[in-house]
């Protein structure tokens, strides 16, 4: 797990919809369904459900302390401060925040789309929960978004059962070699026939390969096919239809 030390000052907060009235909490289904957390450097003062094994709230000013491990973060939105708390957030690079998605904003674009490793738009708006634990009235009044930081808190994210829209903004290099790669005709005629049992007439091949991205600005992908055919282990299993040889 990831270690820094303080680099920000501030006066930590929690999520409010109207800065400095009341603090809105995590919905506990959440961490539940990301957890367990290391540190929750932005904890209210009245906890009536854990967040994280350890935590900071304003008092502490987690700004200010040494983050170490997972982070959960739950920012304060007043002005000027939650660019603080995700910059410090994507310094860390090990966690998940939940902010509103506010992707026009500077801080969004700075902190978030250049640094994060997904996001997952959450379906909906949700209900925070008010320092007693009961489920606020009425929603957050704006969509959320949760924002992985390192590929650990990118998996969770993407194996979590929130309801939404995963977007992947990094990947490891053999992910992405293997995303970016172009497949040889070999490759593209064999997974064919691998999705099939027995004999396969050509036509069905042909169509596939005329419709396969690797025949993009080729004019004669049906001839590659055929190539790919006469070399095996294919052999003709009727007139019109070919099949693979098993051994």
């Amino acid at each position: 797990m990831s270690e820094t030390a303080p680099r920000f000052a501030g006066i930590g907060g929690h999520h409010s919809h109207r800065a400095g009235t009341v603090e809105w909490l995590t919905p506990p289904r959440i961490i539940a369904a990301l957890g367990p957390f290391d540190l929750d450097p932005c904890a209210p003062e009245q906890q009536p459900y854990p967040t994280a094994v350890r935590t900071f709230t304003r008092r502490d000013n987690g700004l200010l302390q040494r983050w170490e491990g997972r982070v959960w973060l739950n920012p304060p939105y007043t002005n000027g401060e939650i660019g603080r708390w995700l910059a410090r957030m994507a310094d860390h690079d090990c966690g998940t925040a939940l902010i509103f998605a506010r992707t026009d904003t500077e801080a969004f674009h700075r902190h978030v789309f250049d640094q994060a490793a997904g996001l997952l738009f959450m379906e909906g708006r949700i209900n925070f929960h008010l320092p007693d634990g009961t489920e606020a009235s009425g929603n957050a009044g704006a969509p959320t978004v949760l924002c992985a930081y390192g590929l650990h808190d990118l998996d969770v994210l993407a194996a979590s059962e929130i309801a939404g829209q995963l977007v992947p903004l990094r990947f490891p290099r053999s992910v992405l070699g293997a995303v970016l790669e172009e497949p040889t005709w070999r490759q593209v005629v064999d997974s064919f026939f691998a999705e099939r049992d027995g004999p396969v007439d050509l036509a069905d091949l042909y169509r596939y390969v005329r419709s396969h991205p690797k025949s993009a600005g080729n004019n004669h992908p049906e001839a590659k096919a055929r190539q790919i055919l006469q070399r095996g282990p294919y052999r003709p299993a009727r007139r019109g239809a070919w099949e693979r040889i098993v051994e």
